[in-house]
């Protein structure tokens, strides 16, 4: 057999030889290619080896890299002239910033008249008009006329039949509440305890700084009289700094949030859900008598987020302050951009259905991955989230 195979190799065209010798060369690179994806991930997966990976990186985060050290003098003097005129092109970048803040303001003037009429139909102190109430679905746009008039015509039969059955509902009941509810950043944030106050919020506001004074904006959240607090309202205030840092020119992207203030909730007594008391049993180590003892401890609350950890002068926080801190100005921003203006779309979920359209399938998987690895940096003990959190310019 081997004579065989050694007479039909020889009879072989030499061309044919070639592409054997080809292919047997793919192969074997692919077999290389395959150990060493292989090895990778066996390296990607040893923590000792990751952490060294990221002292190394973290030592040259910030140095010149071998190509500029090797540019003779003259050139480098020319590219310090580049950065010179990049740190002017952050300081006209910070004066575009300020003049959008500046618009913010004029238009929110301009959307409030609507907001406190959403307000007023919310809390059933306006009752809209059938023409207001008109709302087109896509399917109605399908119909014809005269079906539609049946259909509506029905619709107002079965309305006011299950008017008589039950008690006409003032407003939209739980407005906000759902909202909350509805979205999962927030919704993260309740506890069941929270709901029967949140029942009674009728609005929430978005109140930017004066001309001339300091940039930050202020959460405002209206709440009706209820048996939980005395105050009307609770507020948060967000504030922003848009200049580049003297000492890092080049990071500069934006306005960051650069700390918040919160208020002070008159709790009614034995209302304050951001409390709750628990009960322990103590043994005298000398009689072995057993007492009971009565504390009160912190509670998980959405109302925590009205009195966050205070920024020191320093600006140095301990890891668990960063981390809230950190998500703290991550849930303002995305309640002043998004929620107040669009409320009533994440009432019914469209907003939230047009927020995963935003994403195609490259897209899910790209963030399945980036979660996993978020995922993997929060189990990490050294892991440091930023407490910065830098407004986008593109908002949506």
């Amino acid at each position: 057999m081997a004579d065989i195979d050694n007479k039909d190799q020889a009879e072989m065209d030499p061309a044919d030889m070639e592409d054997v010798e080809d292919v047997e060369e793919e192969e074997t690179g692919e077999d290389e290619n395959s150990k060493a994806r292989q090895l990778t991930v066996q390296m990607m997966q040893n923590p000792q080896i990751l952490a060294a990976l990221q002292e190394r990186l973290d030592g040259l985060n910030g140095s010149p890299s071998g190509y500029m050290e090797s540019l003779p003098k003259v050139v480098k003097r020319r590219v310090n002239a580049l950065k010179n005129l990049q740190v002017k092109c952050a300081h006209i970048e910070a004066k575009f910033y300020e003049e959008v803040h500046e618009l913010e303001r004029k238009y929110a003037a301009l959307y409030q008249p609507l907001f406190d009429k959403r307000s007023e139909i919310v809390t059933a102190a306006y009752e809209p008009t059938d023409e207001e109430c008109e709302w087109k679905t896509d399917e109605e746009e399908e119909l014809t006329v005269s079906k539609q008039d049946e259909m509506k015509e029905k619709a107002k039969l079965e309305e006011e039949k299950k008017d008589e059955e039950k008690e006409n509902p003032k407003g939209i009941p739980e407005f906000w509440l759902t909202v909350f509810k509805n979205v999962d950043l927030l919704s993260d944030m309740l506890q069941e305890h929270d709901e029967p106050v949140l029942k009674h919020l009728q609005d929430i506001k978005v109140k930017f700084s004066d001309p001339g004074q300091p940039m930050s904006f202020t959460l405002e959240f209206h709440f009706e009289p209820n048996e939980f607090f005395t105050n009307t309202v609770l507020s948060k205030t967000y504030k922003m700094r848009s200049e580049p840092d003297e000492s890092d020119p080049f990071s500069f992207d934006g306005p960051e949030i650069m700390s918040c203030v919160g208020c002070t909730i008159d709790w009614t007594k034995g209302k304050n859900v951001t409390l709750k008391t628990i009960k322990k049993k103590q043994k005298h180590k000398g009689r072995g008598t057993v007492r009971t003892v009565t504390k009160t401890v912190p509670n998980d609350s959405f109302f925590n987020f009205f009195t966050p950890p205070e920024v020191p002068e320093n600006g140095e926080l301990d890891e668990d302050s960063e981390a809230i801190l950190a998500a703290d100005f991550e849930i303002g921003h995305f309640i002043r951009e998004r929620i107040v203006p669009r409320a009533v779309l994440y009432f019914t979920g469209e907003a939230i259905e047009d927020d995963d359209d935003d994403y195609d399938e490259e897209g899910e998987e790209a963030d399945d991955e980036e979660g996993e690895e978020e995922a993997d940096e929060e189990n990490d003990p050294d892991y440091d989230p930023k407490v910065n959190l830098t407004l986008s310019r593109g908002r949506q």
